[in-house]
């Protein structure tokens, strides 16, 4: 038996495995509904409970839209999705991030890290390159985030999904890595913070918006600023931690910085998650007493 928490952060519950089973496949409970296996006390989000991967991975399929499909320009789209998250806001828990991007790699060993590793070796070879690199940097980083995604979700992953990206949304990427490398480098030079701020709000997760919303880049650059702004200290507090993870493996005979590289974008991803992703939606049920 299993209770979950509504987007209404109340409990509800016990329910069975096939009632959990069937709310997958109505949308009342996704990947990020937290869940809670009677007999244990750790809350843990649906995701990590392997029995209900095939039905995570067939309802994403069937809520997911076209690779074909272009970035969305319709007016006004980035406004209304930063308003949504504004409303119900949300908790990002960078110790929690770290340790859902550890558990992951553990799972996902050889794909993760074999696919950092490559995508990390080649911008550090054409990422030197002004303009050119700044534009290739965003679309290789966006791929290997939209791989990590695509395993946080329960579906099926392969190295080829850390290249998608050139498939997926190529132009707007580029633009993205042009234009924010710019308008973040002219905040440093003139005061550094303005570049710190901006680079927190941007660079951390605008790629992905852009693969995971279809936006072009100029309106996933304001629906990520607008999003981070809300809690920007946490955000940027987790990319400290994360940066502190890549110096200790970089300082663990240089081998541990392969570990440590994708288990910081798996975190990275998870917040992603936490911060972008819709709520679950509450199912018909009581709520469950308090114990």
């Amino acid at each position: 038996m299993y209770r979950i928490v509504g987007a209404d952060g109340k409990q509800y519950g016990p329910i069975s495995v096939d009632v959990l089973r069937q709310w997958i496949a109505q949308g009342r409970a996704n990947s990020q509904t937290r869940v809670l296996l009677e007999g244990t006390t750790d809350w843990k989000l649906l995701t990590e409970y392997p029995e209900f991967a095939a039905e995570l991975a067939a309802r994403s399929a069937a809520a997911a839209p076209p690779p074909a499909q272009a970035p969305s320009s319709t007016p006004g789209i980035a406004d209304a999705l930063a308003t949504e998250i504004l409303a119900r806001d949300y908790d990002l828990q960078i110790g929690h991030c770290i340790s859902r991007g550890w558990n992951l790699v553990m799972k996902h060993f050889w794909l993760t890290v074999g696919a950092s590793f490559l995508i990390h070796l080649i911008v550090t070879v054409v990422g030197g390159v002004p303009l050119i690199g700044w534009a290739l940097n965003a679309v290789f980083v966006g791929g290997l985030d939209w791989m990590f995604l695509k395993l946080i979700r329960g579906e099926k992953a392969e190295l080829g999904d850390a290249f998608a990206s050139f498939n997926l949304a190529f132009l707007p990427l580029a633009l993205f890595g042009l234009v924010s490398t710019l308008l973040i480098l002219c905040g440093t030079i003139l005061c550094i913070l303005p570049g710190i701020y901006l680079a927190v709000c941007w660079m951390l997760f605008g790629p992905l918006v852009i693969l995971d919303k279809r936006l072009e880049f100029w309106d996933a650059m304001e629906l990520s600023r607008k999003a981070v702004s809300r809690h920007w200290w946490k955000v940027f507090g987790l990319a400290l931690v994360c940066g502190l993870l890549l110096i200790c493996g970089a300082l663990a005979c240089v081998v541990g910085v392969f570990i440590a590289i994708p288990i910081v974008r798996a975190a990275l991803v998870y917040a992603y998650e936490d911060i972008f992703a819709p709520r679950s939606i509450i199912p018909p049920a009581q709520p469950a007493a308090s114990s």
